[in-house]
């Protein structure tokens, strides 16, 4: 298991830790964790299009994003490290017009000061929508 403490955030956590943010905002929700991997799900609607219809890359990579900053920041002891993203691009592979997109993020590389996570995007039929990559640093927490 990658996660730290040895154990997965608790789903009460990850169902309630969008709602006042980006996120939530979207519709993203938390889907499921195993021991290496965390999925989470977007509503491809109106308000996630692009101007023809379709799934805006732009919503992809916001959902991409948040699927590997949650994860990356599941593998750090909260109360000394924050994570924040460093870089994260995209490859559009297929359109969706509505339904569900499922984000899972898999870590490609934990390290003390780094991270680096592959999200794959894919629609309710499995197809793949997106392959996205995304780097982490990983910081001290600041005090006040």
């Amino acid at each position: 298991m990658i996660w730290f403490g040895g154990k997965a955030p608790g789903e009460d956590y990850l169902r309630g830790s969008f709602k006042t943010a980006m996120p939530g905002f979207l519709g993203i929700e938390y889907v499921s964790i195993d021991d290496t991997s965390l999925t989470l799900r977007m509503p491809v609607t109106e308000k996630v299009h692009q101007p023809f219809g379709r799934l805006h890359g732009g919503a992809s990579v916001v959902l991409a994003e948040t699927a590997g900053s949650m994860a990356a920041a599941f593998c750090v002891d909260p109360e000394k490290f924050a994570c924040v993203g460093m870089e994260i691009n995209a490859n559009h592979i297929r359109p969706v017009r509505d339904g569900f997109v499922y984000a899972t993020a898999t870590a490609e590389s934990i390290g003390r000061t780094t991270q680096v996570w592959s999200i794959r995007i894919r629609d309710e039929a499995e197809r793949l929508v997106c392959i996205s990559r995304l780097t982490v640093a990983v910081i001290p927490v600041e005090r006040k």
